[in-house]
């Protein structure tokens, strides 16, 4: 066995709440599924392009969240490119 150090992170209530489910549903003990998560995440930020990685959480600023509210309160009508590619049509100008 590999030698072993404790850490300390603050996390928000519902991100603890998800892991002891998770862990709970699973049989896992917490400390070895936050290693399997933070190895897991490690890895991937090391072998893939960072363009490809999604942030967990998104941070915009006010105005631009307000913009976005307004847009998912209000969504503008749907061009006819839109309607068509929904349908199943092609869409004059994509190439196939």
């Amino acid at each position: 066995m590999t030698g072993q150090t404790q850490i300390s992170a603050f996390v928000s209530t519902a991100t603890k709440e998800k892991l002891e489910r998770y862990a709970e549903a699973h049989g896992m003990k917490k400390a070895a599924l936050v290693e399997q998560a933070l190895l897991h995440h490690l890895q991937a930020l090391a072998e893939l392009p960072a363009d490809v990685i999604v942030p967990a959480r998104v941070m915009v600023p006010p105005d631009t969240f307000e913009r976005v509210a307004d847009l998912v309160r209000n969504p503008p009508p749907p061009t006819e490119a839109m309607k068509a590619l929904m349908s199943g049509q092609p869409v004059e100008g994509l190439d196939d």
